[in-house]
């Protein structure tokens, strides 16, 4: 009985925390408060629901018991005596109300969580604030956890979480959904923070914190349903579906032409493929047009069956919408997918000038691969060795030391453009 109730605390907590937390801050307008409030309503239930078995509604629990604790804790603070008075009025209000808070009877999605999505995103706050805040506050990971998974010490993270919290209230940043007139500039943002977040966890193969992020914009999707929130999901969905893969039985990165296609998820590539139309339903953004690519590699029975004319067609329109040199590396990679290694080097010689991509170790190690391929065995031994240089985790270095390796075998042999 212990353990199930303490699984329900966890599955509920896991499940609730962001539409708990939001709807404190939203009633009482303090994020340390409702944290600590929700904080209380878990080790109650930790230590209640063993003895008197799991509530109906689990959610419905946390919040009652969430806000009464926020509503102590303010009383006895006596310089909030008049607020306090008002929030009681509310509270009492509340305890009469079907609790709505989490979870309605018509399945419907309140609100609150999306105030919380542009509170963390909000552009007065720097860019690793916003990730941190989100991470913690909507994702529900622990300090410690959002600490491991951005590689920071524990003490280092509970100090900028503390600061990111302390801005909000100086900057008196409102905790609102922005008005239609203000979507278009802010919404970037929150999409900005969860597919950094995202990327964080698909880089470092934390699959637990690349799996928040879905949720997050899965949840993010069902409270705003647009275009590039769509794309954004579709996104994840088909990136994340080839997680299984992605990793040998050494711990080396397995590259795109070489992953298993079998060990792929095959659902979650459905579901991605099948919400990448109506990302595209319309004036198209990055996020929908990556999507679409996306798919086309998802699809692929094989890697040799990968349709290169249109990637790069969309490469094409994804440099005319959000021109950038990562864009133009995965385009000239297209590119030599398409029409050849030396065709691509064309297009990464006209690269070598941006500064952005110096230390850019896709872009180093990309340019090894095609010089190679061509049989220019010195200079893509000199390019391999940048990108051992550039690369930023162990399992990056020795896949390029792998490449260095066979290099060296390549070039004793004399054979040219063996690689894919």
């Amino acid at each position: 009985m212990v353990d199930v109730a303490r699984d329900a605390v966890a599955a509920v907590f896991r499940e609730e925390h962001g539409r708990l937390l939001a709807a404190l801050v939203r009633r009482f307008g303090d994020l340390d408060l409702a944290e600590e409030a929700a904080a209380e309503a878990v080790a109650a239930a930790v230590a209640h629901w063993p003895v008197r078995g799991v509530p109906p509604n689990p959610g419905a629990w946390l919040m009652t018991t969430a806000r009464r604790r926020a509503v102590d804790r303010l009383r006895r603070d006596q310089a909030l005596a008049t607020r306090l008075a008002v929030l009681r009025v509310e509270a009492e209000r509340a305890e009469h109300a079907p609790p709505a808070d989490l979870a309605d009877a018509g399945g419907g999605v309140p609100d609150e969580r999306l105030r919380l999505f542009f509170t963390c995103a909000h552009p007065a706050l720097p860019a690793e604030d916003r990730l941190v805040l989100t991470l913690r506050c909507l994702a529900g990971l622990t300090t410690a956890e959002v600490a491991r998974a951005l590689l920071v010490p524990e003490a280092t993270m509970a100090k900028r979480i503390t600061r990111a919290k302390a801005r909000i209230r100086t900057a008196r940043i409102p905790f609102r959904v922005p008005g239609a007139d203000e979507l278009p500039q802010r919404l970037p943002g929150v999409l900005l923070v969860l597919y950094s977040i995202f990327t964080e966890g698909y880089g470092a193969r934390r699959d637990d914190v690349a799996d928040e992020a879905v949720r997050l914009a899965g949840i993010l999707r069902r409270l705003l349903p647009e275009r590039e929130v769509t794309g954004l999901l579709a996104l994840m969905l088909l990136t994340h579906a080839r997680r299984a893969a992605r990793t040998g039985a050494d711990g080396a990165p397995v590259l795109l032409d070489a992953q298993d296609r079998s060990r792929w998820d095959r659902a979650m590539i459905a579901e991605g493929a099948a919400l990448v139309p109506e990302a595209l339903a319309g004036p198209v953004g990055p996020y929908g047009v990556q999507a679409a690519i996306a798919a086309l590699h998802a699809e692929a029975p094989t890697f040799a069956d990968t349709d290169w004319t249109q990637i790069v067609a969309l490469y094409d329109v994804l440099a005319a919408i959000d021109p950038s040199p990562v864009v133009a590396v995965n385009r000239a990679v297209a590119v030599a997918m398409r029409d050849g290694p030396t065709a691509g080097l064309v297009l990464f010689d006209r690269l070598s000038k941006e500064p952005r991509l110096r230390g850019y170790h896709p872009y180093l190690a990309a340019r090894a691969d095609l010089l190679a391929r061509v049989g220019r065995f010195p200079e893509a031994a000199v390019a391999y060795r940048a990108a051992l240089a550039a690369a930023g985790s162990e399992p990056e270095r020795a896949l390029v030391r792998g490449r260095l390796a066979e290099l060296e075998l390549e070039s004793e042999s004399g054979e040219a453009g063996t690689w894919t």
